[in-house]
């Protein structure tokens, strides 16, 4: 069992710049890929970018690709979403989620936090 707990969201300007951080409990952590999704209300959870558990593999949506990072640190249980040039379409609550696949498929992920809203102004 992993429970997972995202913070760092917030209202921004467009342009600006937000790290997120989705802590994990337990000990096997490290042995799963973790994602970042996000959804607006009304639309699908979309794909945002995963990383696998050792960190040497990284999918980014298209959307976000040059703009944001994602990476882990093992040591200390946590994921983080670096998002940079962030813009107002970036506007959703921002899930992180763990699996045993390192992949863009929402579906394959077992565990999801709560949620972080991230708020971007024009």
């Amino acid at each position: 069992q992993v429970q997972l707990v995202e913070s760092g969201g917030g209202l921004v300007q467009a342009g600006d710049s937000l790290r997120l951080s989705c802590a994990a409990s337990g000990r096997t952590f490290s042995s799963y890929a973790m994602g970042w999704f996000r959804q607006v209300p009304g639309k699908e959870r979309e794909f945002v970018a995963t990383i696998s558990w050792s960190g040497g593999r990284t999918l980014y949506a298209d959307s976000v690709k040059g703009r944001f990072t994602i990476s882990r640190d093992n040591a200390k249980n946590t994921v983080y979403l670096q998002m940079n040039s962030l813009k107002p379409e970036d506007t959703a609550v921002y899930y992180c989620a763990a699996g045993r696949v390192t992949t863009n498929n929402s579906l394959a992920y077992q565990y999801w936090g709560q949620g972080t809203q991230v708020t971007v102004s024009s």
